[in-house]
């Protein structure tokens, strides 16, 4: 049985649906992340779930207990909110002791329990200070440990580092995922950086208008994305629309309009999890290709003749836009050292077939 199920939840203002029949299940000690554009739905939703928004319709289910119209204070669970919401008059000890005094635990195991979080946290000799004499990490940090002190069954990240700068941010993400490993609080944090979730999630739940458009481990949803909106909101993506011409022994031939590609059928990949799709004669495809699966070559060499449009260098990597007959391409080069393509260039690109990925649409609302 799942930790946290949510079943059917949804959330509407008026004519305005926030959130539409949304099902998702989280294991115990779980890290899932939701992650959308702004107003897709994801803070309505962790909100439903701390209880600070009414449900209109649906149930949220702990650990077996419908807790669906429980109150926020009896829920048990823990918050870290976007602003921290630290108390400025309290010491850094005393914010992470707030919980506890709420919930009547002696002083004595208050004080134990405040030196292991905030040990945890590795502010241990920061206690006496003030949220104001602390960094934006530092403050980070207290919340979480005022979060974790109270040992809830659920953690609740709602964009917990959008105000910290990106290199902070990136040390963050990997402290975060270090701690909730190690005291194994089953996690749910919402935002809309792709990287973020990327990197520290066990599951992203990709969502699209109040509704989950898929849910996946984070390489999954990288490398087999089910729609187009997922393929170009995680991470970039060339898309090229085109008509299946021949389709027999798992081998098929897109026409791309002004070109072709022969390519493995996909369908056999995805079988397992979705036997009804196949592709077939005539069918309309949407083709994706990462830009990093596409390298530059000499112009008669590759798949494709295009030209440089324009570059931009990454530090470790080279991204060009080209032009080519099937359109602007974006490409992914390392910086190996060597001397890049420049602007205006001939080039060639090519790729192998495995970089192709169909985009099923059908799949779009299947969760």
């Amino acid at each position: 049985m799942s930790f946290l199920t949510l079943t059917d939840l949804s959330k509407s203002y008026g004519n305005l649906h926030a959130v539409s029949d949304l099902n998702l299940s989280v294991e115990k000690g779980e890290f899932v992340s939701l992650l959308g554009p702004s107003g897709c739905g994801k803070t309505t939703t962790l909100q439903m779930i701390a209880g600070f928004i009414d449900v209109t319709r649906g149930r949220i289910a702990l650990d077996g207990r419908d807790i669906t119209h429980v109150k926020p204070n009896q829920r048990g669970l823990g918050v870290v909110f976007q602003s921290y919401a630290l108390f400025p008059h309290m010491t850094v000890a005393e914010n992470v002791s707030f919980g506890l005094e709420m919930r009547g635990v002696a002083k004595a195991e208050r004080a134990g329990r405040i030196r292991e979080a905030l040990g945890l946290v590795r502010l241990d000799k920061l206690g006496e200070r003030f949220p104001r004499e602390l960094s934006g990490g530092q403050r980070q940090r207290v919340a979480l440990a005022r979060a974790l002190v109270i040992e809830p069954p659920v953690l609740l990240l709602d964009e917990p580092m959008s105000n910290l700068d990106a290199k902070l941010r990136e040390d963050m993400q990997f402290e975060l995922r270090a701690i909730q490993r190690k005291v194994g609080t089953t996690t749910v944090m919402v935002t809309h950086d792709q990287a973020e979730a990327l990197s520290i999630s066990d599951r992203v739940v990709v969502m699209e208008a109040g509704r989950i458009t898929q849910v996946d481990t984070p390489y999954r949803a990288y490398e087999r994305p089910q729609t187009q909106f997922v393929s170009q909101f995680l991470g970039k993506a060339n898309m090229l629309p085109g008509v299946v011409v021949h389709a027999a022994d798992d081998q098929i031939r897109i026409d791309l309009g002004h070109d072709l590609i022969e390519t493995r059928d996909a369908s056999s990949t995805q079988r397992a999890e979705r036997p009804e799709r196949r592709l077939g004669l005539g069918d309309a495809v949407t083709l994706c290709i990462r830009p990093e699966k596409l390298r530059l070559c000499a112009p008669d060499a590759g798949r494709l003749a295009a030209r440089v449009a324009s570059r931009f260098f990454l530090g470790s990597q080279w991204l060009y836009r080209v032009d080519s007959k099937l359109g602007d391409m974006l490409v992914c080069c390392q910086n190996e050292g060597g001397e890049p393509f420049a602007e205006g260039d001939a080039v060639g690109v090519d790729w192998t077939s495995d970089a192709v990925r169909f985009i099923d649409e059908d799949a779009r609302h299947a969760h």
